[in-house]
């Protein structure tokens, strides 16, 4: 076969979590051969993922619908290329794939090898390639940095005049501002307010005196749920890791933060009712003796909060809660424990009365870290302290495939959630 394979990957340009469809054509009938995906990041580092294929009697495979044999993933995964992603040899320890600009794709180039191959992508030569976009902002989303009545963010607003439904977005312990999740709910028709709360633990600037406390998050729901895009009887909070517990806090103590309903992911219900962050970083430094390492030296914490304390006043009084929870928990978090958060929340829900709102997801095999769909699964990587400045490698956990699913499952279980909730129709924005 004297002609070069063509690979068409469909659409060229979409959302990050939009499944793609990648189809090899022109290969010799029954040709072995090796799909290779390539991510160059903002950090300057590489991501790879591949799949061995062999081809059909027409010399073609579409990857939606054909096994693939082995690589970084098998079976039939038609986003294997994206989820199964690692650095490649020879890179940096530790690292996680996150997207700073969300003003710019995350460009994926999908390429294709001659026979089955595992490693020396560089060194061979491709048979063909093709590149495709996967945006976190969708045509016409608005980003604007937000530094008013003391709350630092990031604003996504969708296209057109709303009003929409709104979203306070609220991450963990790592600090600094993280976008991307609030750009990508914005795509789908949620002003969405991603709010920085503790600096980043690299952060070069001095840590503030005081690290906000529930009137700062008070502020920025009000912000957010004042905005005039904004139907003001329809914001939710959004919580991962602190952030869950950060917004569980404020759902059960705050006369001003009123969500319509809350998400919160791999967090707990573990913290004092005063929603003070040092307080909060304060008891984990207690309790730094039952922080365990596993044989690579990686931090396991979840001990840290176990047993889930009987005393009422170290736990959030979860059973007035007045509105629709998911709950998301990983059955492998390694980090916090939010499986036995999970029991016993709905404990407390059941003793009070108000177990009908809340809806808990536990997926097996899962870590800490569940991110928007198709995300590389990142098992450990280096966090930084953010009060102690110090450089540490965290064991979130997770089985690769056990988790990717968790994602993809957990992402597309969110969007019901909050289109039921927030009386919503989510119509992703064509490209």
């Amino acid at each position: 076969n004297s002609v070069s394979p063509l690979i068409t990957v469909k659409p060229v340009k979409g959302l990050i979590d939009e499944k793609f469809q990648i189809v090899v054509e022109h290969l010799n009938p029954g040709q072995t051969f090796t799909l290779h995906s390539l991510i160059h990041s903002e950090d300057d580092d590489f991501w790879e993922a591949f799949g061995h294929y062999v081809s059909d009697a027409k010399g073609t495979v579409k990857v939606s619908e054909d096994q693939c044999l082995g690589g970084s993933y098998a079976g039939f995964e038609p986003m294997g290329l994206l989820w199964s992603m690692k650095t490649v040899p020879g890179s940096r320890t530790g690292l996680r794939l996150r997207k700073k600009d969300v003003c710019t794709p995350v460009i994926v180039r999908i390429s294709v090898y001659k026979g089955h191959i595992s490693d020396g992508f560089k060194e061979e030569s491709c048979l063909g390639c093709a590149v495709t976009e996967r945006w976190y902002m969708a045509p016409g989303v608005h980003r604007v940095e937000l530094r008013h009545s003391g709350v630092q963010g990031t604003l996504f607003l969708p296209p057109g005049p709303g009003p929409f439904p709104g979203i306070l977005d609220m991450w963990g312990g790592g600090g600094g501002l993280v976008e991307y999740r609030a750009a990508l709910l914005a795509s789908h028709g949620y002003v969405s307010l991603a709010v920085e709360y503790l600096p980043r633990g690299d952060s070069t600037e001095s840590s503030p005196d005081v690290l906000p406390g529930k009137s700062y998050f008070e502020a920025a729901f009000t912000l957010l749920k004042d905005h005039p895009q904004v139907a003001s009887d329809q914001v939710a909070l959004l919580g991962l890791s602190l952030g869950t517990s950060i917004a569980l806090a404020l759902a059960v103590y705050s006369t001003v933060v009123h969500p319509k309903c809350m998400v919160c992911i791999s967090g707990s219900h573990v913290m004092s009712a005063n929603v003070s962050i040092p307080n909060f970083f304060a008891e984990i430094y207690k309790k730094k003796h039952k922080i365990l390492t596993d044989e690579n030296n990686h931090m396991i914490w979840r001990n840290i909060i176990l047993p889930i304390p009987t005393d009422p006043n170290e736990k959030l009084e979860v059973g007035k809660i007045k509105c629709p929870l998911l709950f998301i928990v990983g059955g492998d978090d390694q980090t916090w424990a939010t499986a036995e958060s999970a029991e016993d929340i709905e404990k407390m829900m059941e003793q009070a009365g108000n177990r009908n709102l809340l809806t808990v997801l536990s997926y097996p095999g899962a870590g800490h870290l569940i991110e928007p769909p198709y995300s590389p699964h990142i098992r450990n990587s280096k966090f930084l302290l953010s009060q102690t400045k110090t450089k540490v490698i965290m064991l979130w956990g997770g089985e690769t495939k056990l988790h990717s699913y968790a994602q993809e499952d957990s992402w597309q279980k969110i969007l019901k959630f909050l289109e039921h909730h927030l009386n919503h129709s989510s119509n992703i924005v064509d490209y």
